[in-house]
């Protein structure tokens, strides 16, 4: 078919559905680019079933599949908006899933509005952005992503002429085209700048419009229910490491650190001048027409008087009060980025004088008006402040025990750490009223620069937003010694005796640490100076989950089930303390790294345990899936502010059986025996090095943090996202599914036929082991054993590849055989239908991908240099945009 036929076939047969048919439209314009860039792999790209050729001669088609990857994604997610859109124009909005209207229909019948108003008070969601792992994809590329996105929003309408939808389709072509000429592979390790201004585009781009869309939303929901608006409260609370997170990352700096919060403050300081000066042109009521009443005349003139040029104004915009006082109030926002004192002292303050404009345009009949153009950039200021983001800060405790020891060491020798002569000096030092000073030029530099980052959070506490760096999150919490450390670190730094104006937010990362996290806590409240820190926060503590690391210590089955234990314990130890925890969730994008849909893991959560109040990480390709765009950002805000709320109202409907919680332990233990069998089985981390690329990964520019912590060549010490990866590329990918089969099938063995009545109910009724189960069975339509066997060729001793392979795919074989059991079906995959069909679409190339992939680590192997071929590093780009996640 020659190109002009391509584009004006248009035409859908009558049973494709609305994806399909844009499938089928994208894959023409696809074609006619592959065509024109690379015409001797046209023939390849259009039958999926043939070979690749060999070394560089694959790139072409690498980036070729990469690109169609892409669209896809694009397209479901332009498809998953239009079906909300629809479905809400068809049934109301409280038959969409996720939405306020469902939430708030959900209510019990007698709640009254100030009894929501009281509850949604309490609501506080906080989506982080991290940078790890960082997006396989460049700015550039996201950018040109976002606008062939917002031109198939354009082509959802009907009123286009042939002429003019040939146009559009043409513009999505051109930047097809621009995917190709730009590339999407990194040459360069993206620096730390970089990372700070990819996360920040999502700001720009998205977020920033998402949040007052997010408000009218739960306003219109509130106003159905009550026939009245709740107060809005913002719900929505972002936060950051990018800039703030070094651990283990000696890119980021106190400098580093200073610069990201820089550029924060500038990115939204921007936005609300922009946004004053749109609605200064906008709103042109003059009192020769309106007369504003006096009080409220008063008001907006004393906002438009504070401007240098306030005479100016008023010749400029004569009886324009409006527009005076907007003005003024850009103006005085220059002041604040400028650090000067006609500035305005706090977001407050600013968010005070919106409110008095917004007074002022309801006196006069033009509420609709403040609604426009006013309450949004109200809702902005108090959701983002003048910080865009709360900037965490995290480091691992061996820095911090590291430096403390350092700075005993000045005044003789320190005690060991773990022993009790070094907890003893701990708590005695932290209840001194003066410290001995430690003198920094005696110090390292990396004890200095720990120091020197705790007074820039000391000195952030007081400045114009306090809210703009958040707590210290210390990654690999093992005891209540290393919180202590923190802060007996922190009053060398600065901060005060009495109580310490300091979050330091644990974070339980292994199994062993899970466990132990309620006796942290036990002897952390035993210490005055923590205990009085702590309550100084009305009454919530912070606690931070692991889901990466536990997974990689236990297994899918053993870390899910520790992490839903450990919040119950936890809330029982500070309970007992009058305090309460407010659980900071680390997860990614995959199974194994507590990747789940997002209504369905928050309603998961342990009854008692959130309180109305989440945290959790959006990393990498993550943020891009669920903030690249405006429709998209709205829809994930508001799902995850809904089931939380939705939360907040569920009550158990019966005491929890104890059958369950008992079954669950028996299938975490076996579940985590089989796992730690596979990892101890002799030349087990021989077959993972040589059976993946999880070496050469290193040399994919994905991000400005290397892939193992410290530099050891341990498995331990690998970081848990390049764990996940490299199990991805090949195809094997255990970290979501390994050790399910056996723990099944032992169960079953041991209790006989009231086991399987027993997991029959648990699979009906108990919400975390049903997501469990599709979570295992979603993995297991990923994997695929004749790929993974392809990889298995790679290592060189064939007794260690059988052996670690056997127990693969026995395992494998048994998992999908108890998947099959527990849901009836005859094959794994049947019960999610889209996700089946899109694997489906995909398979060929994939399949082929990673073929290609094997040759080219064999060859790479086989005469190694510090660089990697181009052709291997587009084959993991091109696998992980397939699979749609890195780690």
């Amino acid at each position: 078919m020659d190109r002009a036929a391509r584009l004006s076939d248009t035409s859908v047969p009558p049973t494709a559905d609305y994806a399909a048919a844009l499938r089928e439209d994208l894959r023409r314009l696809w074609l006619n680019v592959v065509e024109r860039r690379a015409p001797h792999i046209a023939g390849w790209a259009e039958d999926a079933t043939s070979a690749l050729p060999a070394e560089e001669d694959a790139i072409p088609c690498l980036q070729a599949v990469s690109i169609w990857f892409q669209l896809s994604r694009i397209i479901e997610e332009n498809a998953a908006v239009r079906d909300r859109r629809r479905a809400e124009a068809r049934d109301g909005a409280g038959a969409v899933e996720g939405s306020f209207a469902r939430a708030v229909a959900g209510l019990e019948p007698e709640m009254t509005a100030a009894q929501f108003e009281a509850m949604t008070g309490q609501l506080s969601v906080g989506p982080t952005l991290t940078a790890h792992p960082t997006e396989a994809k460049r700015v550039t590329v996201l950018e040109i992503h976002r606008r062939i996105y917002r031109l198939l929003v354009a082509l959802e309408t009907q009123r286009w002429t042939p002429r003019e939808r040939e146009d559009l389709m043409l513009d999505i072509e051109s930047e097809i085209d621009l995917l190709w000429m730009t590339g999407e592979l990194r040459l360069e390790r993206p620096s730390l700048k970089d990372e700070i201004e990819w996360g920040l585009q999502f700001f720009r781009d998205s977020i920033y419009d998402a949040v007052p869309q997010l408000f009218q939303r739960f306003i219109a929901a509130s106003k159905d229910r009550f026939g009245e608006a709740a107060e809005v409260t913002p719900c929505i609370r972002f936060h950051s490491w990018i800039g703030g997170d070094r651990d283990g990352n000696p890119n980021v700096t106190t400098a580093a650190t200073r610069d990201a919060l820089r550029r924060s403050r500038a990115a939204i300081l921007e936005r609300y001048r922009t946004e004053l000066r749109a609605a200064a042109a906008r709103i042109s009521i003059t009192s020769r027409i309106v007369a504003v009443p006096a009080a409220h005349a008063d008001a907006v003139r004393i906002i438009a008087g504070r401007s240098a040029h306030a005479a100016d104004l008023a010749a400029r915009n004569p009886g324009e009060l409006f527009r005076q006082a907007l003005t003024s109030m850009a103006e005085r926002l220059e002041a604040t980025e400028a650090g000067q004192a006609e500035g305005y002292a706090t977001p407050g303050r600013f968010a005070a004088d919106l409110r008095v404009l917004d007074a002022a345009l309801s006196a006069i009949g033009a509420d609709r008006i403040a609604e426009r153009f006013l309450r949004p950039i109200r809702w902005q200021a108090e959701t983002f402040g003048f910080r865009t983001t709360t900037l965490d800060i995290r480091q691992n405790s061996t820095v911090t025990t590291a430096a403390l020891t350092e700075i005993w060491a000045l005044s003789g020798a320190a005690p060991a750490y773990g022993t009790p002569e070094w907890s003893a000096r701990l708590r005695r030092e932290l209840g001194l009223a003066d410290l001995t000073y430690a003198d920094r030029a005696r110090l390292s530099a990396d004890t200095v620069e720990l120091l020197d980052l705790l007074s820039l959070m000391r000195e952030a506490r007081v400045s114009d937003d306090p809210d703009s760096v958040g707590p210290f999150i210390l990654s690999m919490t093992r005891s209540s010694d290393d919180i202590l450390g923190v802060y007996l670190i922190a009053r060398y730094a600065g901060f005060g005796a009495e109580t310490l104006d300091l979050r330091v937010v644990p974070l339980f990362e292994t199994i062993e640490d899970l466990r132990r996290a309620p006796e942290v806590f036990d002897d952390l409240l035993a210490v005055p100076l923590a205990r009085r820190s702590l309550r100084e926060r009305g009454g919530t503590i912070e606690v931070m989950l692991g889901y990466s690391d536990s997974n990689k210590d236990g297994g899918f089955v053993c870390s899910t089930w520790e992490l839903d234990k450990a919040q119950r314990r936890i809330s029982r130890t500070l309970a007992r303390h009058d305090l309460r925890p407010v659980f900071f969730h680390g997860r990614g994008g995959s199974v194994s790294r507590g990747g789940a849909p997002a209504g369905r893991a928050i309603a998961a959560q342990p009854l008692g345990t959130v309180h109305g109040r989440l945290r959790l990480t959006e990393q990498g390709e993550v943020v891009s899936s669920n903030y690249a765009n405006r429709g998209t950002a709205l829809n994930h805000l508001e799902l995850l502010a809904s089931s939380v709320m939705t939360h907040m109202q569920t009550r158990a409907q019966e005491a929890a059986n104890p059958e369950h919680g008992d079954a669950l332990d028996a299938l975490a233990g076996v579940s985590q025996t089989a796992y730690a069998n596979l990892l101890q089985t002799p030349g087990f981390i021989d077959y993972f090095q040589q059976a993946s690329p999880v070496e050469e990964l290193a040399m994919l520019k994905i991000g400005s943090r290397p892939a193992r912590r410290f530099g050891a060549r341990s498995l331990s010490d690998l970081r848990a996202i390049p764990w996940v990866f490299a199990w991805s590329q090949n195809r094997h990918l255990v970290t979501g599914w390994y050790g399910f089969g056996t723990a099944i099938a032992s169960f079953r063995q041991v209790r006989g036929a009231e086991g399987d009545r027993l997991l029959a109910e648990m699979f009906e009724r108990h919400q975390l082991f049903r997501l469990m189960v599709d979570e295992v069975e979603k993995s297991l339509l990923l994997s695929d054993m004749d790929i993974a066997r392809h990889y298995a060729g790679l290592v060189a001793d064939a007794q260690v590849r059988e052996r670690v392979l056997g127990l693969v795919e026995g395992e494998h074989d048994r998992s999908a055989a108890a998947v099959c059991f527990l849901t009836g079906s005859a094959t794994t995959g049947g019960r999610f239908p889209l996700m089946r069909d899109r694997i489906e679409r995909i398979r060929p190339q994939l399949d082929r991908i990673n073929r290609l992939q094997v040759d080219l680590l064999a060859r790479f192997r086989a005469t190694p240099s510090d660089r990697a071929p181009v052709a291997l590093m587009q084959s993991m780009n091109a696998i992980a945009a397939g699979l749609g996640w890195t780690g």
